[in-house]
């Protein structure tokens, strides 16, 4: 009795875990791996939907809530605080920035990037100043401010001063056991059901202003390459050729066979907060291609090949892909471990 009194009680919004983003993908990776860590921590969750999958695999001591809030809406902002006070929850853990502007409880937040400084995509004037007032409002009250990357990190410091990067701990992603070489039986199944052949070369992201997709989709063209791009991705508004052949809506379960038959996993992004199909790509032995200037400096340090921002290194690069990939990528594991050791040190 008295050991359970003594456990920390940790509360995860878990909301974006049912979705395809990128966000969730981290927030179920994480959590994953942070709730088997050790016996000394208590964790509550809250999901969307009780009824998610991945939830079916987690320890049944994970308590589970669920709350079903819509993010970036008023709904967060003014109901969500009183899911968290009832849990009685000793620190909250966000996966992002997007805590209740008016919770007042210990919480940790997650960056992932300062996109919307550099990139509003279309963003309305009212969205944008929504989003730096309470991001303002989060990394000033947080006890502690996970960025993904080294180049997170320095942006949050440039942005918002050293009073905040203080409280800044580099942790980075990690890479799910799934992603590794995949067999030539699985690849040729892959290929053929989505109708592929090879070679090819592949992109995996959105279509966002930042990501460049239409600067790739021309420089493909202009290098009269052989191999043909393909992008999973829901691409809109985007002037495609023959050559040329998008996957929307793909399961995950493909991607490693997609990576694995790949000639090169390739991206024209300016900005990344960390890239994680970069490292994805290289778990299946597939060489990366990627442009200088963000966090991607840091995940293909290894076994890639890195770009200037211009259309001539570009096509140069899809005429002569680089061929050497290194497989050695950091793990879930090690992420959790950090952000378990952060927590515990918060609430000693």
């Amino acid at each position: 009795m008295y050991y359970a009194l003594c456990m920390t009680h940790i509360g995860i919004d878990c909301r974006f875990s049912g979705t395809h983003s990128g966000l969730g993908r981290y927030s179920r990776e994480l959590v994953t791996h942070l709730v088997s860590i050790s016996s000394d921590t208590s964790y509550t969750l809250f999901v969307r939907s009780i009824s998610e999958p991945w939830l079916i695999l987690l320890p049944d001591s994970v308590k589970l809530v669920e709350v079903d809030i819509p993010h970036y809406s008023l709904a967060e902002q003014f109901l969500l605080s009183r899911f968290y006070k009832k849990a009685d929850i000793d620190i909250l853990l966000s996966p992002h920035f997007n805590t209740p502007f008016f919770y007042h409880g210990p919480f940790v937040i997650v960056i992932h990037d300062l996109i919307l400084h550099r990139y509003p995509n279309n963003a309305s004037f009212i969205k944008r100043c929504a989003y730096k007032v309470l991001l303002y409002r989060a990394l000033r009250r947080a006890k502690k401010v996970i960025a993904v990357s080294t180049f997170t990190a320095t942006e949050i410091s440039r942005m918002y001063g050293k009073r905040i990067a203080k409280k800044v701990q580099v942790v980075g992603e990690g890479v799910s056991d799934a992603f590794a070489p995949a067999s030539k039986e699985r690849i040729s199944e892959t290929l053929l059901r989505h109708n592929l052949s090879c070679p090819f070369f592949l992109y995996v992201g959105n279509a966002k202003e930042h990501k460049n997709v239409q600067k790739l989709i021309d420089a493909h063209k202009k290098s009269g390459t052989s191999i043909s791009l393909v992008l999973v991705s829901n691409p809109a508004n985007l002037t495609l050729h023959d050559s040329v052949t998008v996957l929307s809506n793909i399961h995950d379960d493909d991607l490693p066979s997609l990576y694995s038959a790949a000639t090169a996993f390739v991206s024209a992004s300016a900005y990344e907060g960390y890239g994680l199909p970069f490292i994805e790509a290289r778990a299946c032995g597939c060489p990366v291609i990627g442009i200088t200037g963000s966090s991607v400096d840091e995940v293909v340090s290894e076994g890639g090949l890195l770009l200037e921002n211009s259309d001539d290194a570009l096509i140069l690069a899809l005429q002569n892909p680089p061929t050497v990939v290194s497989t050695s990528v950091p793990q879930w594991s090690k992420a959790a471990s950090l952000v378990h050791k952060l927590l515990q040190e918060l609430t000693a």
